[in-house]
């Protein structure tokens, strides 16, 4: 573990602020302990860097720049994919770009082996997600793009094939995010991806030419208003290898044609089935219900989780999902434009939501900006999940304004109070947070395997940063990580209960979410000063619940279903018995 001057940091204590009325400005975090989050960027070898148009005059300019954490050489340690795509004058003179993969050395650094690995088959790349879709314990991965996606198989030696045409997922539209759950649980990973605006490299909308091409006066890109919305595709798994889009027949295709942006499987009810959620730009939120028969029933409007508070449709972009309040259920938190602030939508039972982001103190603190990229993680390990969003305009222009937020803009960090509200540590957490960015996807996960959470920011103008987290000595932590028989391979979609310190807190293992982006899937948990985890149960997909006790913290667990906690080695690829 390591340690900074406290000279960042706030002094400790354990007083807890009553919650602020409705309406209150964000307060800053007081008496408590900030982890700070060091760029640990160029110390780490990642030389990445994003291709952009200064002047990003095409809506699909704007978009990119998803961040995919994926253990590809299942050796316990993740590792960095980041998307790349090319501007559209690269594009129509035939220049081509690809991401980068990057392998964590073990020893805080990464090199890059994007050529070794096959990922190079070039794309107008936006994001993707991670999941095992033949279950044969190396995790594929998916890409999205405009004019045709993605699917790498991992072939277990380093190195990824193209099976995009075998299984069927090309797509071929505007698509953006991409999230893998078995919605049907027959033990195959299935593929919700969402698709953004009708955008052609062949009919392209000049810059400034119409009213959804203004921004405040000034002439900018054009979209998403005024250009026609895409319908969203559900790619079911056959288990052989390939799919088929069923998204019409399972009532999710989104046939008012929104603005597809972020989107998500978890379980909002604990019914043992996968629901999907889905952040549309500017048209409200589809918040779908699994029915349990192949379908689902779009219940955004009901369940309080397609708008604001005061009704307003909003330009969603990002998703985060956790228990942030201890209450056995998974809330949202979705990230908006500038002069909208994000949502925090609380899951009060039976997929009722209440949006609360004003009483929880976060309304205010996100209304300057453009946010992205967002997640839910206990940054200082306490036991309580803190938030990690990334911000960014759309518009170069804007910076001819004398008001906003400008173009390149600070992140936002904010801590749980453990009282349904949080505090803002945006300017306590260390000089990375407040650099302006013009940042979109983010991923979390614990980089360096010390116990402490990280992050992966992707720019879309110029290098991403990674965060190292350097905690708060004397916390402790646990860590599991999943490996299914009877369930899908990696367990998408398993919720993880434990108690501890006579604190209960669940989490999820999680495909997609964040903007366009996949976090580390081991399930991670800060326990404060608790040495012992009491019990902890876990919940499969295929409805098999795994119950262990008296574990020692400040360990990374591996649990086979069935059989409970296993030596890493057990859970690396081989033979997995199938439903």
């Amino acid at each position: 573990m390591f340690a900074l001057p406290f000279s960042v940091w706030a002094q400790e204590g354990h007083n807890i602020p009553p919650p602020p009325p409705p309406g209150a400005r964000s307060a800053r975090c007081v008496g408590r302990r900030i982890p700070y989050l060091e760029d640990v960027t160029a110390k780490a070898g990642i030389t990445f860097t994003h291709a952009s148009d200064p002047n990003k005059r095409y809506i699909a300019e704007s978009m990119s720049g998803g961040v995919i954490l994926i253990d590809y050489d299942r050796d316990g340690w993740p590792d960095i994919y980041f998307t790349n795509a090319p501007t559209v004058d690269m594009a129509l003179h035939g220049e081509k770009v690809y991401g980068a993969l990057y392998h964590n050395n073990h020893d805080g650094t990464f090199t890059d082996v994007t050529e070794k690995s096959g990922l190079t088959h070039a794309c107008m790349a936006m994001g993707g997600a991670a999941g095992d879709y033949d279950n044969d314990g190396w995790p594929d991965l998916y890409i999205t793009c405009l004019g045709g996606n993605i699917l790498y198989h991992n072939n277990g030696d380093g190195t990824f094939t193209d099976v995009t045409a075998k299984a069927g997922v090309a797509d071929g539209g505007f698509s953006t995010g991409a999230a893998f759950g078995d919605y049907d649980g027959d033990g195959y990973v299935d593929l919700m991806v969402t698709n953004y605006v009708d955008f052609s490299l062949k009919d392209l909308p000049v810059f400034g030419s119409a009213p959804n091409c203004k921004y405040r006066g000034l002439d900018v890109q054009c979209g998403p208003r005024g250009l026609r919305g895409s319908e969203d595709a559900l790619f079911h798994n056959n288990g052989d290898g390939t799919f088929t889009n069923v998204a019409a027949q399972a009532g999710v295709n989104g046939p008012n044609q929104y603005y597809g942006l972020g989107v998500v499987w978890v379980d909002f009810n604990n019914t043992g089935r996968q629901d999907i959620y889905v952040a549309n730009d500017s048209t409200p939120n589809y918040l779908y219900k699994n029915l349990g028969n192949g379908k689902f029933e779009e219940i955004g409007l009901e369940s309080g989780t397609a708008l604001s508070d005061d009704g307003s449709e909003q330009a969603s972009m990002g998703i985060a999902v956790g228990d942030y309040n201890h209450t056995g259920r998974p809330s949202l938190y979705v990230t908006d434009f500038a002069d909208e602030n994000d949502d925090l939508y609380r899951n009060d039972g039976n997929w009722n939501f209440t949006e609360v982001s004003y009483p929880s103190g976060l309304a205010m603190a996100s209304l300057p900006w453009v946010k992205w990229g967002t997640a839910f993680a206990d940054l200082d390990n306490d036991g309580w999940l803190d938030l990690l969003t990334v911000d960014g305009h759309v518009y170069p222009q804007v910076d001819k304004l004398d008001s906003g937020g400008g173009y390149r803009q600070p992140m936002l960090l904010e801590m749980n109070q453990g009282n349904g509200t949080f505090c803002d540590a945006s300017t306590e957490a260390g000089p990375a947070i407040q650099e302006r960015r013009v940042s979109r996807g983010l991923a979390v996960g614990d980089l360096f395997n010390d116990g402490n959470m990280d992050a992966v920011v992707e720019d879309l103008d110029g290098r991403p940063v990674i965060l190292r987290n350097h905690g708060i000595p004397g916390r402790q932590w646990v860590s599991f990580e999943l490996a299914g028989t009877r369930s899908n391979r990696l367990a998408l979609g398993a919720r993880v209960k434990i108690v501890a310190g006579g604190v209960t807190q669940t989490g999820y293992v999680l495909s997609g979410g964040s903007y366009l982006s996949q976090n580390d899937l081991r399930v991670h948990f800060g326990l404060g000063s608790a040495t012992k985890i009491d019990t902890v149960e876990i919940h499969w997909p295929s409805g098999h619940i795994d119950t262990m006790h008296n574990l020692d913290a400040d360990h990374f667990y591996s649990v086979l279903e069935g059989t409970g906690i296993v030596p890493f080695a057990r859970i690396r690829p081989g033979p997995a018995k199938r439903p």
